[in-house]
């Protein structure tokens, strides 16, 4: 089955986050493909590379990164509501004037198109979140 996966929150404000991590990684586990990872509203803050939890909590940025490059998922970070939240890549550190960016080893910033073709691509469409 191809499945789409949409979190809407933060990687340490909700148990969405975790909850749909364990979710795509189960899912590639027994054969499913993943067809896209997109972050909505707050669910745009797990692709920061600036987050450092302390040494003893889980990283849950670094676990998307790693699976993401372990089963070449494509992780979409909804381009407006990383602007309202201070996360740009580099095209959009160059395009807005920063000084820097911070999108995580594996994310990319694109718009809602490409949650609308995510619903379209995919059998089913679940989403973590308000």
């Amino acid at each position: 089955m191809k499945l789409s996966v949409v979190l809407n929150e933060g990687p340490y404000q909700h148990q969405a986050a975790d909850t749909a991590y364990h979710f795509t990684r189960a899912a590639l586990a027994k054969g499913h493909e993943i067809f896209r990872v997109f972050f909505y509203h707050d669910g745009v803050n797990n692709g920061t590379r600036l987050t450092t939890p302390p040494q003893d909590d889980r990283n849950i940025v670094n676990r998307w990164s790693e699976l993401a490059e372990e089963h070449g998922l494509d992780l979409v970070v909804c381009v407006a509501a990383a602007q309202r939240r201070g996360i740009v890549d580099e095209d959009e550190q160059k395009r807005q004037g920063k000084d820097a960016n911070n999108i995580a080893a594996g994310f990319r910033i694109s718009g809602l198109g490409q949650l609308v073709e995510a619903g379209i691509e995919s059998d089913r469409l679940v989403v973590f979140g308000d």
